[in-house]
């Protein structure tokens, strides 16, 4: 761990840290504050820079993503915010020193003979991977918050490009299934948590028009078949129903455990807040199946099959679906109830689609597909004209 009072002034940082040795080099790991990191860091980003008719490509990072960088200073002051992984920095050999007391030492440098030889204080070391990481911190101020860090030193431009790829190329992107499944071992309420337990009723319950039909992890389950539906494409179609903010929702349920009322415009774009926020999970659990069971029993044919071009029951179909749920659910009531499944089907009994019209010829693959469903079932139950 850094000793926060080493830094005596704005010339030295030390750096309780190990000697790891791996293939392509040694690099040395420890802890470091955050912003005693930013102060010494600089951003190289890859850039052409064009000087006497000649193009020279500088930099390796990638050009900063500030919504990216605005969603990780939003991150950073919730209560459970965690970067386990290193931030990965290269620092000129003529900056550094590593002491037998295991301090890693970084210092500016000045030429003995020529002054205008010098490395900054502020240019000491370079970022080769964590750099949104990084830069949330900048408008972010006074949190207590220390970051491992691995730092290589005196590497060149190459090997920096190399490390900043392999890190990058070999990481797996996690399955949003997965991810929205382990909600349910976190011990607050969160709207995400909500989701995932709303999914595991629905695959579970007999009376479940879903029963059976969702990936829980995402991909198929060993010995079940009939699956075309993961749990992340049902947990992201609920979840604006919720909240307009799950990260913020998710940080206030574990620092308050109780959310605020919102303005009657709000409630009609998240019909299901105030459920959520009086601990009624099971109500909206109540208006989902009774909607879905309505759509079941309206197209029985489609909603079953299984079969190549069927849409109803896969990605496109319930993404159409999920988006005509709130302004069915907002022509029957305006405060939160459970609407019944026969309300829901006097709407379904206006839509002129029959079983065989669910396939990819009338509704694409893709956004447009989903999309011109919901305008098919908005236009034909008439709701945009009663």
């Amino acid at each position: 761990m850094i000793d926060r009072k080493s830094k005596t002034n704005a010339q030295e940082l030390r750096i309780g840290a190990v000697e790891v040795k791996q293939p392509i080099g040694s690099f040395y790991l420890g802890s470091v504050n955050a912003y005693d990191l930013l102060e010494i860091c600089k951003f190289d980003f890859r850039r052409i820079d064009e000087s006497g008719g000649f193009k020279e490509f500088l930099g390796f990072q990638r050009k900063l993503d500030l919504k990216r960088v605005k969603e990780i200073e939003q991150y950073i002051q919730t209560v459970d915010a965690v970067f386990p992984t290193a931030i990965v920095i290269s620092v000129d050999d003529r900056c550094a020193s590593f002491e037998k007391s295991n301090n890693l030492v970084l210092r500016p440098y000045v030429d003995s003979e020529d002054d205008d030889l010098r490395i900054d204080y502020a240019d000491i070391a370079s970022i080769i991977d964590g750099q949104h990481r990084l830069k949330a911190f900048e408008n972010v101020k006074d949190l207590d918050f220390d970051l491992s860090v691995a730092v290589f030193i005196g590497v060149d431009e190459a090997t920096k490009a190399e490390i900043f790829s392999t890190v990058n190329l070999t990481q797996t992107k996690v399955n949003k299934s997965l991810v929205y499944d382990l909600f349910a071992l976190r011990k607050a309420r969160s709207p995400e948590k909500t989701c995932h337990e709303i999914v595991v009723a629905l695959d579970s319950l007999k009376r479940s028009p879903f029963e059976g039909k969702i990936k829980r992890l995402g991909t198929a389950t060993e010995g079940r078949f009939g699956e075309t539906l993961s749990q992340a494409t049902i947990v992201r179609g609920l979840l604006p129903y919720i909240t307009n903010d799950p990260l913020n929702d998710r940080d206030v349920g574990k620092r308050v455990g109780f959310w605020d009322p919102i303005s009657p415009e709000q409630h009609n774009k998240r019909i299901f807040y105030e459920f959520f926020r009086n601990n009624e999970d099971e109500k909206i659990l109540a208006n989902v199946l009774n909607y879905f069971s309505a759509v079941h029993d309206r197209w029985p044919d489609a909603w079953e099959s299984t079969g190549r071009g069927n849409i109803l029951t896969r990605t496109n179909g319930f993404n159409g679906l999920i988006r005509f749920f709130r302004p069915a659910y907002l022509y029957f009531t305006t405060q939160p109830k459970v609407i019944s499944k026969d309300r829901y089907s006097s709407l379904f009994a206006k839509v002129k689609l029959s079983d065989e019209d669910f396939n990819t010829d009338n509704f694409p693959p893709g956004g447009s597909g989903s999309t011109k469903l919901y305008r098919t079932l908005l236009e034909q139950s008439r709701i945009d004209r009663d």
